[in-house]
């Protein structure tokens, strides 16, 4: 179990891989309106979007800057110089670059070198350093990366300056017992502090996050009701709900919010929760 003490914080990526769910489009009034929602449930950090994607997701992003909001506002970029400055444009201090760390991603998809994604690492935190940002690293299919390497990108960014690493499985492929093996020897041995960022393909999301955050890990990645690409991501009210019942850790979000939260998303979705679902499903209450 882990100790009360322990602070974990809640990356929501609603607004940004929530919105890959298929169908869902949100408008920029509607990511105003969530990002507020969620940042009045108390999240520690949103990721609001891909300022490069265009206009209106630029416009979106703008409006959640000018709100002032207590949350910290991140923008999602790949490594390359016209995110990075896509991203300043829109008036962003706290900026995520996403490399791939898989071979499979490296090498087959992207026809690549590892040596490539360590050089436009580099260049694109510094770069963004350049403009007085802040960086956050993410590690593409790290879940089926090799450790070593996912070891040396987290070193490369902290020597760079990065505050911390997302270790994505990006295509939910790892299990609780995998995910328990992977971070007890990760966590001594990283440079940085862990984000997960686990995907629910085979419904294991929420489990493979709260495992990860009992092995050491201090940040997690959630959406809310769990949307998100193909099968969705880890659930922000499993997750926290999880935390403060099961695990007695609170952390600083404020579940009565989840109910509100949830039918916002669900309506600018265009959609319904679950009437079983866990939390904020019709029969279940905060």
């Amino acid at each position: 179990m882990m100790m009360q003490e322990r602070k974990i914080k809640i990356v929501d990526t609603t607004l940004r891989d929530g919105e890959q769910s298929p169908g869902i489009v949100f408008s920029a009034q509607d990511k105003l309106r969530i990002a507020m929602a969620l940042d009045q449930a108390g999240v520690d950090f949103i990721e609001a979007g891909v300022p490069i994607m265009g206009e209106e997701e630029q416009e979106a992003i703008k409006l959640i800057l000018a709100a002032s909001l207590q949350a910290k506002v991140i923008a999602w970029n790949r490594a390359c110089k016209e995110d990075i400055l896509a991203s300043i444009a829109c008036g962003c201090s706290l900026v995520h670059v996403s490399v791939p760390v898989s071979d499979l991603h490296i090498r087959q998809k992207m026809n690549k070198s590892r040596e490539w994604v360590i050089a436009q690492l580099r260049e694109s935190i510094a770069l963004a350093h350049s403009f007085g940002c802040t960086v956050t690293v993410g590690a593409e299919d790290a879940s089926r990366a090799d450790m070593e390497y996912f070891l040396q990108v987290a070193e490369v960014a902290a020597t760079m300056g990065a505050i911390h690493i997302r270790y994505a499985d990006t295509v939910g492929c790892l299990t609780p017992f995998t995910v328990e093996a992977i971070f007890q020897q990760l966590i001594p041995r990283c440079s940085l502090p862990i984000e997960v960022h686990m995907h629910n393909d085979f419904g294991l999301a929420t489990a493979n996050t709260l495992v990860a955050l009992d092995a050491g890990v201090t940040l997690a990645s959630t959406t809310v009701a769990g949307i998100g690409e193909r099968a969705g991501n880890a659930s922000l009210d499993e997750v926290v709900m999880a935390l403060h019942r099961l695990y007695d850790i609170h952390t600083g979000v404020d579940v009565r919010t989840f109910k509100t939260l949830s039918e916002l998303v669900m309506q600018a979705s265009q959609r319904k929760n679950f009437h079983y679902k866990p939390v904020i499903g019709d029969l279940f209450s905060c």
